[in-house]
């Protein structure tokens, strides 16, 4: 069980890593600080599962042990609880093993982009933009904005996040494609039901180990002013950097920090993970049939539905699941869409 998780390679870097943090000066250097702990994290994440495993099946041992001792009805309560538990740890174990695709373990890009529907697709799109930032506070991710365009009307026209923690782009994989609301619209005056659409799209952030090299001659850069709320919020330079990968038309986009070099790096990781997908296309069928000629997620068959009325239920189309507990859903209850959908393809 644990040469299939590398669980030794793991272990020592997570024991190294732990010497690290308790050295003095630790702290001094926050940025390479927090890359640190993002390490420990992805070290536990493979490492606490196996050790968990490990200790349950320790104790169902054990208690066989002590009831062949005393007796089976001295300990057969014990036994169900403890069995009961094991089996928690192994399914969970289980899952982690459909993580173990060569990028899962990265952080990810995560793009929303309102689609057909006016009002209600930017409204859509805020909606999922909620759903996702708090589905990653649930599991204790780091989130990074990137980049943000509001509808004038309200809602968003296009929002994109670094979200970052251990097998980010794993779990976030399974939410790729377009989404489905359909729901009475508060933007109808007639209250009438209104079908709206957006788009997901998630990559892997990569580092100094990606498997694409950017020949920026090929690259345009544009600088400008980042908009915001006004006051003293309004950038004042030209810091935010628009890059346009002439061979593919790729255009990638960041305004989030003040600073215009570290806009252009994260930009350039985006344009990065953007040509990786590009090029998994030709190897994935799944991701051929998502994408349109302009590189775009394509509408047309749509992953998921989140329908509000006539009735409630949120139903995905690529596993059948589904439920009628909307409301926990757009609060950020993904857990069961993206586990069935991770097993569905594991199968």
């Amino acid at each position: 069980m644990e040469a299939g998780f590398d669980y030794d390679a793991r272990l020592k870097e997570k024991e190294a890593l732990d010497a690290q943090m308790a050295a003095p000066g630790f702290w001094d250097d926050q940025e390479a600080a927090q890359e640190v702990i993002g390490k420990v994290k992805l070290a536990k994440s493979v490492v606490d599962p196996i050790d968990e495993a490990r200790e349950g099946l320790d104790d169902i041992r054990t208690l066989i042990e002590l009831g062949e001792e005393m007796g089976e009805s001295e300990v057969e309560a014990d036994l169900a609880e403890a069995l009961e538990a094991s089996e928690q740890k192994l399914e969970a174990l289980e899952f982690q093993v459909m993580l173990g695709g060569e990028n899962d373990h990265r952080n990810a890009f995560l793009t929303i982009q309102a689609g057909a529907g006016g009002n209600d697709a930017a409204d859509f799109a805020e909606m999922l933009q909620r759903m996702y930032l708090r589905w990653a506070e649930q599991h204790d991710f780091a989130i990074e904005q990137v980049e943000l365009t509001e509808s004038d009307e309200g809602g968003i026209r296009h929002a994109t996040y670094v979200i970052k923690g251990p097998h980010a782009y794993g779990y976030l994989k399974a939410e790729r494609g377009v989404h489905r609301l359909v729901r009475i619209s508060p933007y109808d005056a007639q209250a009438r039901r209104q079908t709206s659409f957006a788009a997901v799209e998630v990559m892997p952030e990569f580092d100094e180990d990606a498997p694409i090299e950017i020949d920026m001659n090929e690259v345009r850069v544009d600088t400008y002013r980042a908009g915001g709320a006004g006051g003293q919020h309004v950038n004042k330079t030209d810091s935010a950097v628009r890059m346009t990968h002439e061979p593919t038309g790729i255009v990638v986009q960041c305004q989030n920090e003040r600073s215009q070099h570290k806009n252009r790096a994260t930009a350039t990781r985006m344009l990065m993970a953007k040509l990786f997908e590009l090029r998994e296309r030709e190897r994935d069928d799944d991701l051929k049939q998502m994408y349109g000629q302009k590189g775009e997620i394509a509408w047309g068959s749509q992953i998921r539905s989140y329908v509000l009325h006539p009735y409630q239920m949120v139903k995905d189309h690529r596993t059948n699941y589904e439920t009628g507990n909307t409301q926990s859903v757009l609060d950020g209850d993904l857990d069961a869409f993206i586990e069935e959908y991770l097993r569905s393809k594991a199968s």
